[in-house]
């Protein structure tokens, strides 16, 4: 005999209640069926694949070895059909985070991991990319929340105040003026300063308050971001002004800070869409930030 290829779900659903049931009776209970739909069933899948599938013994159906390993292959599909028809997981609803490397790199990796260790329902991804493009990404919408230091105001998008703060001048402890208690313009006269480069309005600033003091520092390298100039402070470059947050929260035992005499001031903020609603893990990634960031003597909360 020449088994046929096709597949019939109630003959498996008959045989797979057979073996659990033991009688037709109770398998025709089982899934709604008369006792005669119940045994044409079986024939047909026994006449379908060839093999023998029941012995009757005493009244009751003994299935065979071919019926015991026939469903057991068809475990898959009936683990298949009940997540098919059994109640939906629920999809872990992801906070999608954009901010530049200053923010991303160590301040935000670690409050994304105390967030998520009390908070394992969220999911979170993060995407580093330039100040400007932050407020891009988020009026696009590839993006829920975003973190900036540059003040743009553009519709569609709204800018909520993190944290204030004033310059500050970063170097190596043992630079010579690290035993000063604050950092003025003309301190920098001749001083090896890694700037941030000109494509930051903060450089033009920089040079307006040196330029007032008729200071002039030698530039020694050109950064796109606080945490590399930081870093080449800390390697003994020279010294850096910068934004004090975040990096103070996570450089403040390899570095020396001082206030830097001037009106330069900064302003970090989280960016969300205008449009839609904050939605529910944004809400708790900004309260579990507002709740958790440090204090420090150089930033104050908005």
């Amino acid at each position: 005999m020449v088994a046929r290829t096709w597949h019939s779900l109630p003959e498996y659903q008959a045989l797979r209640a057979l073996m659990e049931s033991g009688t037709t009776s109770q398998a025709a209970v089982r899934l709604g069926l008369s006792q005669s739909a119940i045994s044409r069933s079986i024939a047909s899948l026994e006449e379908r694949t060839g093999r023998m599938l029941f012995e009757r013994e005493g009244g009751r159906l003994r299935p065979t070895e071919e019926a015991v390993r026939l469903n057991k292959r068809l475990d898959p599909l009936f683990t298949a059909l009940d997540r098919i028809d059994g109640p939906q997981e629920a999809e872990p609803e992801t906070l999608r985070i954009v901010a530049p490397p200053t923010y991303a790199h160590r301040f935000l990796v670690h409050h994304i991991a105390t967030f998520l260790k009390t908070n394992p329902e969220f999911r979170i991804s993060l995407e580093v990319t330039s100040s400007e493009d932050v407020i891009r990404e988020v009026l696009e919408e590839r993006f829920d929340l975003g973190f900036t230091g540059v003040e743009i105001s553009r519709d569609g998008v709204k800018l909520s105040l993190f944290r204030t703060s004033s310059a500050i001048c970063a170097m190596a402890a043992d630079h010579p003026l690290a035993n000063k208690e604050t950092i003025h313009p003309e301190d920098l006269h001749e001083q090896a300063l890694v700037a941030i480069s000109h494509r930051h309005a903060r450089r033009a600033q920089l040079e307006q308050v040196l330029h007032s003091f008729r200071s002039t520092p030698k530039i020694v390298a050109e950064v796109s971001t606080s945490i590399a100039a930081v870093d080449l402070a800390k390697e003994g470059l020279g010294l850096t002004i910068v934004n004090p947050f975040p990096i103070v929260q996570y450089r403040s035992h390899e570095m020396v800070f001082r206030p830097f005499a001037s009106q330069i001031a900064y302003r970090s903020y989280f960016v969300t869409p205008d449009h839609r609603p904050i939605s529910r893990v944004a809400r708790s990634f900004i309260r579990h930030l507002k709740l958790h960031t440090p204090t420090d003597e150089y930033s104050q909360k908005a």
